[in-house]
């Protein structure tokens, strides 16, 4: 069984307590239906910045706006559970990444 990154992209923050209430609640039952396979729930991320290998530095635009981290059996499997993340609900996209030890 391998670790799956799921990166998000887009979507937006809730515009009132009540909403916000609401998107919690998809959360933790979506959290509830991943059972074992949940590693890592993640966070919302915000601002970042890339490192070129010349040592520059620039504004990233594409920047993830949070992660979690499960496992699965194949990326097929990680990208069924992808399927039912909350973020997709606020127009946001789940970019999943497969890893695996290196040492």
């Amino acid at each position: 069984m391998a670790n799956y990154v799921l990166l998000y992209h887009g979507g937006s923050m809730p515009e009132s307590p009540e909403e916000g209430a609401k998107v919690m609640e998809a959360w933790t039952g979506w959290f509830g239906t991943l059972g074992g396979a949940l590693v890592d729930g993640g966070n919302p991320a915000s601002r970042s910045k890339t490192v070129a290998a010349n040592g520059s530095v620039s504004d990233d635009a594409t920047s993830p706006s949070g992660y979690s981290i499960i496992k699965a059996d194949s990326l097929d499997a990680a990208v069924e559970l992808a399927r039912g993340c909350p973020v997709l609900q606020g127009g946001a996209s789940v970019q999943v990444v497969e890893t695996f030890n290196a040492m």
